[in-house]
């Protein structure tokens, strides 16, 4: 029997591993090691540091990260970084900086940096309803950018990028909130990646942020300290109370992609069966569900869908709650729809919701 925890489609917060929930059910009572709950753990002590610490060995392990990063724990969401990033590679410069707005995120992003300085939308995906991506030869990348920014995948959408864009001689900066350590990534190749934890690795309240030092070397001393990386960095992400919850929890979860899933590239394999058993239930079911992304920018995280009508989504929704399954209406912003199959949706789960999506079209087809 399938809990409705591993039942969890939301498109964040996301679920979490089984095992990750029993030791985090544990820790709120007594954190085995200290004889404390882990609510009530002092952020100043020697057994946070080593938590802190611990995380990012991982992340670096997980991801080959050079020692050129560092890696934070930051509060504010990735919207917070929608500002800190331009705030301290924007602000004073005299040439545009390159946003991709390729989705719902994506706009929300263009907004922020726009309040710091000059901004070059490359390619947008409005006019074509953010049903797609652009391709190589619609992106002409300037070697006078400050920086290029993109979102890796869009979750309202379930767009996602596959390779890596821009110049080598232009930093990257990219949002990858929802598909972070969801697979092996190149992260050497950017300056700036942060994700929010809620997706794949852990809860809200963290925001995992890779910075190249050159970044933190460029932050100004005219920033507010909390905004920026080099304060951030010389306090190893302890410059105010941190949430030493959710950083726990991100350790917990980085220790099940080590020892449990085995690495990234496993995950990738995982998440990868997942999707493809979903996109087959839409191919195959003759219109009855529309996937919203091309096929060729389909995300292994996101899955978004249209019924024929309101009517039945409305049901579908209904029925797949009496099933057990939760999270799966469709993002505000275009309805319908969406199966997030982050890391700790298991196959399993996966295999159970595209049963129910038969059964439900062979009793409601018209």
């Amino acid at each position: 029997m399938i809990s409705r925890n591993a039942l969890n489609f939301s498109g964040g917060p996301g679920a979490l591993p089984e095992t990750v929930l029993t030791q985090v059910e544990a820790a709120i009572k007594e954190v085995p090691e200290v004889g404390l709950s882990i609510l009530g753990i002092s952020h100043r002590s020697d057994w946070f540091a080593a938590i802190v610490q611990e995380t990012e060995n991982n992340i670096r392990a997980l991801l080959g990260l050079s020692k050129d990063f560092h890696i934070l724990f930051l509060q504010g969401g990735a919207t917070q970084q929608f500002s800190m990033v331009p705030m301290t590679l924007l602000r004073g410069q005299k040439h545009a900086a390159e946003y991709l707005d390729t989705g719902y995120w994506s706009s929300k992003v263009v907004t922020e940096a726009r309040r710091e300085g000059p901004v070059k939308v490359l390619w947008s995906g409005e006019s074509c309803g953010f049903n797609r991506l652009p391709a190589d030869e619609e992106l002409a990348f300037s070697p006078d950018a400050p920086y290029l920014h993109y979102v890796s995948n869009e979750t309202v959408e379930g767009l996602q990028f596959q390779r890596v864009l821009g110049r080598d001689d232009v930093p990257r900066v990219c949002d990858m909130s929802s598909d972070f350590l969801s697979k092996p990534c190149d992260a050497n190749k950017f300056s700036v990646i942060y994700a929010h934890a809620q997706k794949n690795i852990g809860p809200a309240g963290v925001t995992i942020v890779l910075v190249h030092d050159t970044v933190v070397k460029a932050s100004s001393d005219e920033l507010p300290s909390f905004l920026n990386y080099r304060r951030q960095v010389e306090s190893h992400s302890n410059l105010n109370t941190p949430p030493v919850f959710a950083i726990y929890v991100v350790l917990l979860v980085t220790r099940w992609l080590l020892n449990d899933v085995g690495g990234l590239e496993n995950m990738e394999q995982t998440n990868r069966h997942k999707a493809e058993l979903l996109y087959a239930m839409l191919d195959n079911s003759n219109g009855f569900y529309n996937g919203w992304s091309s096929k060729a920018d389909r995300s292994s995280m996101n899955v978004a869908f249209k019924l024929p009508d309101a009517d039945l989504e409305k049901k579908f929704l209904a029925e797949s709650h009496e099933a057990g399954f939760s999270g799966l209406a469709g993002h505000r912003a275009i309805g319908g729809i969406r199966a997030s199959i982050y890391n700790a949706l298991s196959l399993p789960a996966a295999e159970k919701l595209t049963n129910f999506m038969d059964d439900f079209m062979r009793k409601n087809r018209k």
